[in-house]
């Protein structure tokens, strides 16, 4: 495992904005948010500050990001009391979709490398901010006696996988390939998270997600871990979109991404580090 993530890690390095240069940029941020204001008579009370002075950030993020995005919200607002963040999520193909019929966002994080590069430059400051990778989940205590990929080629099972568009379903099949296993899905999905919902609610006997998605389930599914040498490490690039009307809180929010704070809220969630 440590082999093939050091090499992928190596294939995807890509920019990140200095410590530095994030600072940079929130003071800007702070600065245009706050606004200034000139002294009041002697003794009079500060002026109250203008709702209007804080910038809300619409981070389009693939589906698997929901719960630990959700969580990281609360640092980086308390952290940037000037910025607030709202949060779409979708497939990464969804999401992509969205940016070229020009729906106003300030930032794309999706699951995969080639939806982002097949935007062109609808997007700016591409920064690798995650990795993750495959398991199966099966309802608790596994009654199937699922234990591999090659066991969700059996013909009495129900299996789920996100459509092959979605990055989760192009990794699967990858995977599955890899392994010389011929599934026949009962239902393809729009994103990893319908596929994760439709286990827990026992409506399939099994499926495959991201091992975050499988981690944020808890007891509502078994996990069956895919060995390294069939698995495919998945590989998550944030970026500013151009036609963002913030872009300077956009990169700051993209820059802490990948700086201390947010990769050990992602590690914690069981993402794999950027770098």
């Amino acid at each position: 495992m440590a082999s093939m993530t050091t090499s992928v890690l190596r294939k995807h390095r890509t920019r990140v904005i200095s410590g530095a240069g994030a600072a940079t940029l929130l003071a800007t941020v702070t600065a245009c948010s706050s606004g200034t204001s000139s002294p009041g008579s002697p003794g009079s009370p500060a002026p109250a500050k203008s709702a209007t002075s804080q910038k809300t950030l619409t981070v389009l993020a693939a589906a698997s990001l929901t719960d630990v995005f959700n969580q990281a919200a609360q640092s980086f607002e308390a952290e940037h009391p000037g910025v607030k963040l709202k949060f779409s999520f979708a497939g990464s193909q969804t999401l992509a979709a969205q940016v070229k019929a020009g729906s106003p966002a300030d930032v794309l994080v999706t699951a995969d490398s080639a939806t982002m590069n097949g935007l062109g430059d609808a997007v700016a400051d591409k920064t690798v901010i995650a990795h993750n990778r495959l398991a199966i989940v099966t309802a608790p205590g596994d009654p199937e006696h699922v234990q591999s990929l090659t066991d969700l080629a059996s013909p009495k099972l129900k299996v789920v996988l996100a459509a092959p568009q979605v990055p989760a379903g192009k990794y699967a099949e990858q995977a599955l390939a890899t392994a010389h296993a011929s599934v026949k899905p009962v239902s393809q999905e729009p994103d990893v998270r319908s596929v994760l919902s439709l286990v827990e609610r026992g409506e399939a006997d099994a499926g495959i997600v991201y091992t975050t998605d499988a981690k944020s389930a808890g007891s509502k599914v078994a996990t069956i871990d895919i060995p390294d040498a069939q698995n495919v490490i998945a590989t998550y690039p944030a970026a500013v979109l151009a036609d963002s009307a913030n872009k300077d809180a956009a990169g700051v929010f993209v820059a802490w991404l990948a700086s201390a704070e947010g990769q050990r809220i992602l590690r914690a969630a069981g993402f794999s580090p950027a770098s």
